[in-house]
């Protein structure tokens, strides 16, 4: 019995070769991808940690309050998270977007 083969570039190779190596070639395509995703997302995490702590140190506010003035000036103003936090941690007075969060959460408190 001959077995199938299909044309390629380098050789001919048995059919169910040519199959494990196009799936190969499309799983390690996913892993790349993902990893990549994976590696945007921890950047965004770290950066994001950067303006908390940031903010917590400017404002004498604790971590968490932090985050919830930094989230809340992003959606007021329709703006990334991590870029707003990049604008915190490359800024050194606090970004007008975020002082206006915390001056209405000061507002709420008083």
């Amino acid at each position: 019995m001959r077995e199938q083969t299909v044309e390629s570039p380098s050789a001919a190779l048995p059919v169910e070769v040519h199959e494990e190596l196009l799936r190969l070639k499309h799983l390690n395509e996913a892993l790349l991808e993902r990893t990549h995703q994976l590696q945007e997302a921890l950047d965004s995490r770290i950066v994001i940690e950067q303006a908390k702590g940031v903010l917590a140190e400017r404002h004498r506010m604790g971590i968490e309050d932090a985050f919830d003035v930094l989230r809340g000036a992003a959606r007021t103003h329709r703006v990334k998270l991590r870029a707003l936090a990049a604008w915190v941690v490359s800024s050194p007075e606090t970004p007008p977007v975020v002082a206006s969060q915390l001056g209405r959460r000061n507002g709420r408190r008083g």
